[in-house]
């Protein structure tokens, strides 16, 4: 549905956690914002898709094939697909994650 919304804030920061809310699902991709708490990470993997990360607030460590990116607030960085990433949390930071499944 079609409305405003300011996208930092569509959920807060909880203690020790990482909170995401799909915002679009479809069979093409996907939109998901995700709010993590400082020290907080997701683990090294691959996907087979595409994907951006778009960082709304704070800043990120993003791995990608072994090389470390520092992401900040305004700047996004790409997820090639079949290469490994990971996300850690440098401080507590918010992100917008598009995949691109097609």
């Amino acid at each position: 549905m079609s409305e405003v919304k300011n996208l930092r804030e569509l959920a807060d920061y909880q203690e020790d956690a990482i909170v995401s809310r799909t915002i679009i699902k479809k069979k093409t991709g996907t939109v998901t914002f995700f709010a993590f708490d400082k020290g907080q990470e997701l683990s090294e993997h691959t996907a087979p898709f595409d994907a951006m990360v778009y960082i709304l607030d704070g800043e990120a460590q993003v791995t990608i094939a072994g090389q470390p990116y520092t992401v900040k607030q305004g700047e996004m960085i790409i997820l090639p697909a079949g290469q490994s990433h990971a996300l850690e949390a440098m401080e507590k930071f918010k992100m917008v994650l598009t995949m691109v499944r097609t």
